[in-house]
């Protein structure tokens, strides 16, 4: 199930049994997976799916360059949790996206953080622009100030 929210975008993600530690908290390395599901989840949903058979995969081949995140309230169940993300900024070759992971129900904030991403080429793997189709789909998702 998806969301529409402004800024942004809400998709909601599942938390497993295998992705609590051994003191049955969601593990800190996990918060990374659920922005990565969310992030594949919605774009493969607008046709942008992170295939390499498919022949625009050139035109998304971004690698993470920073990730941050502040913890909040330790996830201590399984089942779905809402990762809200949006773009603060459209860069010539990056994306600065920043994110919550929200409960359920969007009462409690478990942790929030930015991500930024850079295009690169896939064969010199050297910083590349980013074209207008891509650019053009992100443009939903920019956090206007």
């Amino acid at each position: 199930m998806t969301t529409a929210v402004e800024p942004g975008h809400i998709e909601q993600v599942q938390i497993h049994f295998d992705d609590l530690d051994a003191m049955g908290v969601l593990h800190n390395g996990r918060y990374v997976l659920l922005l990565e599901r969310a992030l594949a989840a919605y774009w493969s949903e607008r046709g942008w799916p992170f295939d390499p058979a498919v022949p625009h995969f050139a035109d998304i081949f971004f690698v993470v360059r920073e990730f941050t995140i502040t913890y909040h309230l330790p996830i201590t169940t399984v089942g779905p949790i809402d990762v809200h993300f949006w773009l603060d900024h459209i860069g010539t070759t990056s994306l600065v996206y920043g994110f919550r992971v929200l409960s359920a129900d969007r009462s409690v904030l478990h942790a929030e953080g930015r991500r930024v991403q850079i295009k690169i080429d896939p064969t010199t793997l050297r910083p590349t622009p980013i074209g207008d189709d891509v650019r053009e789909a992100c443009t939903v998702l920019v956090k206007s100030n």
